[in-house]
């Protein structure tokens, strides 16, 4: 009859003292581990990997001839960078957006990164 949490006293009182950010990311950790995503924190270089997340941040970032669209999706554990070569824009990517992603894990400068992800925007919830 008890939960590996503590209960419904200790779940309430923690909603009630822990901050906004900290609640957001237990709540996407815990969809997308309920979706069957991987864990972001737990992915590795090289791992084929679907995340489930938000994104924090949508960025073009015209480098030389080469135009990429940037963008951070957060699971709840770790942020993953997202890297759509030679795209400009492309509709739905926007900040706050629920995405799934699918693809093969890269490290660039100690950070996870999907290059040309296959994606799902997910509807709200």
């Amino acid at each position: 009859m008890g939960s590996t949490d503590g209960g419904p006293f200790r779940r309430m009182l923690r909603k009630l003292t822990s901050d906004v950010e900290t609640l957001d990311a237990d709540d996407l950790s815990e969809d997308s581990e309920r979706s069957g995503a991987q864990r972001a924190s737990d992915c590795a270089c090289g791992q084929e990997v679907t995340v489930l997340g938000r994104l924090r941040s949508v960025e073009f970032c015209p480098q030389d001839a080469d135009a990429s669209l940037e963008a951070e999706l957060f699971d709840g554990t770790e942020g993953v960078t997202l890297v759509w070569m030679g795209r400009r824009r492309i509709p739905g990517i926007e900040p706050g957006r629920t995405m799934r992603v699918r693809g093969r894990i890269s490290v660039r400068d100690g950070h996870k990164v999907l290059y040309n992800p296959y994606y799902e925007i997910c509807q709200a919830q």
